[in-house]
């Protein structure tokens, strides 16, 4: 007797097989479709036309694309070979087989309506008592964009090829000017030789006006900072006071030979990445709910610091619908702090617990324990904050800021594979980070209701 299951390939069904049947009940795969069933997504199926072919139906696409980006499966090639060989990816095209132009083209096209149906899933978790607004942490990430750092052309080596090309058109029109009396061409195509050499000339024109433009706004930002601490340091010697160190330099105005841009992605920005020196990025921003991991808001900037991105999430948590609650405190690194940072938040009701300066991981064993500091008689709200950060409420609940919001664009990055984006262009990105953030908004919702 044969101790192996037999294997039989060849045995039709007596019935025809259900795709309800092919999955678990609890499988992440039918969540998706139950969360994707109760979204209002007219605004999508409104701006079909009904000409041509039927097309498939948008909640097929969207569940497709959220169970991709939660799955690793980000390519639209990809998901559609999927549809063929995944049993999960068959459950949510209904044994259909969108190709991926449709699913790269649905998903270029309705970035801008994902921003209400991020709104909608965030609703929708209040409704199953998964969220509850409260206590929220900001960081940031940078993710690569789809672009490589080698294909930057800073403002310096632009101006050098651009002298060279322009010598070289020359002396290619002086060549094509002897051509009659030159029997020795080389086989050389000097129309085409031109033609190529002004091309490169009109994309390096172009790449030196952004780059020019960018130092335009660069040197309208230092002159203010410059006027600013000027203003201060006159100040202090109206009081009697002598300021402390050296009086600021007025900025130096203009492009700068290391300004760059790059030529694929020109939006896209060069961005020291951890480990790994420096790459073309986004740097991309979430405020994740501490209590549920839930990411609340997200923002993508071209920035690589941190310090302005507290009034973009500020901004962003006012449009959200009332019904989801009350932000009440704001947890951040200390890239995010200035005074100004710590005052906007007190204005909307927000206690901000912002990092002042790099502390030590692990407090000594007294320090831990030891009596809290008397609380400021000043109102300054820096004052009241660095106040805060040192009582042990106030640790306690800075502490669970690297527990949420750092484990989140772990598992997105490592787990779900999204590490690089697939569109280029900063509302595109924009639209591309929202569709990450929400398809790990329903992955931990499905894990929080399965556990």
């Amino acid at each position: 007797m044969s101790r192996f299951i037999p294997v039989d390939r060849q045995t039709d069904y007596l019935l025809p097989p259900s795709v309800d049947e092919w999955l678990p009940d609890e499988h992440l795969a039918r969540f998706v479709v139950d969360v994707v069933e109760q979204l209002d997504l007219s605004s999508l199926t409104q701006q079909y036309a009904g000409r041509g072919h039927k097309a498939h139906h948008p909640a097929v696409l969207l569940s497709l694309l959220i169970y991709g980006y939660a799955t690793g499966v980000i390519s639209s090639r990809k998901i559609e070979r999927a549809t063929y060989d995944s049993i999960a990816f068959r459950y949510l095209a209904a044994n259909t087989h969108p190709d991926h132009d449709t699913l790269a083209t649905f998903r270029r096209r309705f970035l801008p309506e994902l921003e209400q149906l991020f709104v909608q899933v965030l609703l929708l978790a209040r409704e199953m008592k998964l969220l509850k607004f409260g206590t929220i942490a900001l960081d940031g990430t940078k993710v690569k964009a789809n672009a490589s750092k080698h294909k930057a052309l800073s403002y310096g080596h632009a101006k050098k090829l651009e002298a060279q090309l322009k010598t070289e058109v020359n002396a290619l029109i002086q060549r094509a000017e002897a051509a009659d009396n030159d029997v020795a061409t080389d086989g050389m195509d000097i129309p085409a030789e031109i033609a190529r050499r002004e091309a490169r000339l009109a994309a390096i024109a172009e790449a030196k006006l952004k780059i020019e433009a960018r130092a335009q706004e660069r040197d309208a930002a230092e002159h203010t900072a410059y006027q600013d601490k000027t203003a201060n340091r006159d100040a202090q010697r109206k009081a009697g006071k002598k300021p402390r160190g050296r009086d600021p330099k007025p900025p130096m105005g203009g492009p700068r030979d290391k300004d760059q841009v790059n030529l694929t992605d020109p939006q896209s920005r060069i961005m020291p990445v951890t480990g790994k020196g420096f790459d073309q990025c986004y740097n991309a921003q979430a405020a994740v709910d501490t209590e549920s991991m839930l990411v609340t808001s997200i923002h993508v900037t071209q920035a690589t610091n941190d310090k302005q991105q507290v009034m973009p999430l500020l901004n962003a948590l006012t449009a959200l619908p009332a019904s989801l609650g009350k932000v009440t405190h704001l947890l951040a690194d200390t890239g995010y702090f200035s005074a100004e940072n710590v005052k906007v938040c007190g204005q909307q009701g927000i206690e901000p617990l912002i990092a002042m300066k790099r502390d030590v991981h692990h407090l000594p064993l007294f320090e831990r324990f030891a009596a809290e500091p008397l609380a400021p008689d000043s109102e300054d709200p820096v004052e009241q904050m660095a106040y805060r950060l040192k009582t042990q409420a106030g640790r306690a609940r800075y502490a669970l800021r690297k527990h949420t919001v750092e484990p989140v664009f772990g598992i997105i990055k490592h787990v779900m594979g999204f590490r690089q984006f697939s569109l280029r262009g900063l509302d595109n990105v924009s639209g591309e980070w929202r569709l990450a953030t929400l398809a790990w908004n329903i992955k931990r919702m499905h894990r929080l209701v399965v556990s």
